[in-house]
């Protein structure tokens, strides 16, 4: 077992799985043939090499007994608390579905994650397709399980950031009040759990990660995957590695990992890549699609490097820090372009008492100090320069 950490096997799976030690693995992910009936071919981005592979199946029932034996191995590999993750697409996603309930049982199904991406249009008839599916079962109901967050939506209501929550009668959920009729603050809010709609960029023929694979994943994808369920140090085993992305995403998070694939080329690549990583950054997902459609954009970049929750349709408040204050939120708001400070304060120290905020810091971002020559004084609220009005005042 040893010898094969870290390391990607050449050969069929179904052979090089029983080489394995049993209960030994954290997380198995696996991107088998999608039953497309047809030959999958693509060169790399120097033109110099074709990869390709043959998704030939000919019936329902190849394609079935193919998978079944195979996945059949798989399950007493993992570890009581380890996972199986199953990509797939319309083509055979009944069956994926079918034999992992017969295999790892219905119970165990813990979600269908539908990957979605926007990819360059063609010619056909009918709807462009624009996800694939990976099916999330667990060997026992003991898996791992890191929850991961998400930012709140742009239509979020800022009082569902700040205020805590309970059940009435009715088991409704209601705002949480004191005796006296105020609201009561919530705890830290990390953001939204992750749901299961992936909305993680396709990548595209100029990127940088992209080798010329035919069926080619995201970095990132298999990144969000292992970070749910691993933890350091875990095994990953992915065993139709093809291009190797399963492995050098669990070496860049410091998992350890096993590849196997049945073509010498996919193993020499996949080696090459696990060597020398190259990954693409998605300002896309850093920003989401309608990033900060209402919020104020040269504000919150001030704020590179701090946890905070973007606030939208509100005036007196640009952000919220993660992290609180006497068990009270932390507001953040930076001066506008031709607002005095005294306005700015002005807005933000009614946003503290709406909100019950004990703290708050106002960007300054303008070199006049306002009317009366000299920053208000609004209780628990911080003054600070901005950088570029700091180098501004040295300057003058």
């Amino acid at each position: 077992m040893i010898k094969i950490i870290n390391s990607v096997l050449l050969g069929d799976c179904l052979d090089e799985m029983r080489s394995i030690e049993a209960g030994s693995i954290d997380l198995i992910y696996l991107d088998p043939p999608f039953f497309t009936e047809r030959k999958h071919k693509l060169k790399n981005r120097e033109r110099t090499k074709e990869f390709s592979f043959d998704d030939n199946w000919g019936s329902n029932k190849g394609y079935a007994q193919f998978l079944k034996e195979r996945i059949e191995l798989m399950k007493p590999l993992l570890k009581e608390e380890g996972s199986i993750f199953v990509h797939c697409d319309k083509s055979g996603e009944h069956i994926v579905r079918a034999i992992l309930d017969n295999i790892f049982g219905a119970e165990n199904f813990q979600s269908e994650i539908i990957w979605s991406y926007k990819r360059w249009s063609n010619s056909k008839k009918g709807l462009l397709a624009g996800h694939q599916n990976i099916y999330f079962y667990s060997k026992s109901k003991y898996f791992k399980f890191n929850t991961i967050y998400t930012s709140y939506s742009e239509t979020t209501n800022i009082d569902q950031i700040l205020q805590s929550r309970t059940r009435d009668e009715h088991n409704k959920s209601i705002y949480d009040r004191n005796d006296d009729g105020s609201f009561k603050i919530a705890d830290k809010k990390k953001g939204v759990p992750l749901n299961d709609v992936w909305d993680i960029p396709y990548l595209n023929p100029k990127a940088k990660e992209r080798v010329g694979y035919p069926t080619q994943k995201p970095l990132l994808l298999l990144e969000q995957v292992i970070q749910l369920v691993t933890n350091e140090g875990d095994i990953v085993l992915d065993p139709f590695c093809g291009s190797g992305t399963t492995c050098v995403a669990a070496k860049l998070l410091g998992r350890k990992y096993i590849g196997i694939d049945k073509s010498n080329d996919a193993v020499e690549l996949s080696i090459s890549r696990i060597e020398n990583p190259i990954k693409t950054e998605s300002n896309l997902l850093k920003n989401g699609r309608d990033s900060y459609r209402n919020a104020d954009k040269t504000a919150l970049s001030l704020l590179s490097g701090l946890k905070f929750n973007a606030v939208q349709r509100n005036k007196g408040i640009d952000a919220i820090l993660v992290e609180q204050f006497d068990n009270a939120p932390v507001l953040v708001r930076v001066q506008k372009d031709h607002e005095y400070i005294e306005e700015a304060a002005s807005l933000l120290a009614k946003a503290m008492k709406t909100k019950k905020s004990k703290k708050s810091f106002l960007i300054q971002t303008q070199l006049n100090d306002g009317l009366f020559g000299n920053l208000p004084n609004f209780e628990g609220m911080v003054f600070l320069e901005s950088p570029a009005l700091q180098i501004k005042r040295a300057n003058e």
